[in-house]
């Protein structure tokens, strides 16, 4: 099933210049496309389409220890809440944790990269508010956290 999610601003890495009308197109677990909203809807008819308050870009990378929580179940949601979609495998010595990862279907990273929205990767966005909260972390394709 195809979703286009779009937001009033757009940036297609973390730290790029936010650009207003556009929409990023997933497809299962992968982009699609990536472009104007005008364009990805009157091209794909019938497309599902998510509208967001703030601003879409790539899932973030957590390049840090986890942050405490009682379970490494907990862990990795704290990081879902902020709009994380991958970390650093250098994080993630204790088992327990890396299969908390690995359950969520977060990206294990041997070194760092700067995440970014490109057709044929991996379907990993966030949508942030004016004031920096998450309201939306998309893993793979799939909605793991939502601020209600």
């Amino acid at each position: 099933m195809l979703t286009l999610h779009t937001a009033p601003l757009l940036r297609r890495e973390r730290d790029g210049e936010p650009a207003p009308e556009q929409a990023v197109l997933v497809s299962g677990d992968r982009i699609e496309a990536v472009g104007p909203l005008a364009e990805l809807t009157s091209g794909y008819a019938g497309v599902r389409v998510r509208r967001w308050p703030g601003t879409l870009g790539p899932g973030l990378l957590h390049d840090g220890p986890l942050p405490p929580a009682p379970t490494p179940r907990e862990r990795v949601h704290a990081l879902l809440r902020t709009g994380v979609t991958a970390v650093l495998a250098e994080h993630l010595a204790d088992p327990a944790l890396r299969a908390a990862a690995e359950r969520s279907d977060l990206l294990v990273l041997p070194t760092a990269v700067v995440p970014t929205l490109r057709p044929d990767g991996r379907a990993d966005l966030a949508v942030h508010g004016v004031d920096g909260t998450c309201l939306v972390t998309v893993v793979v394709g799939r909605i793991v956290h939502r601020r209600a």
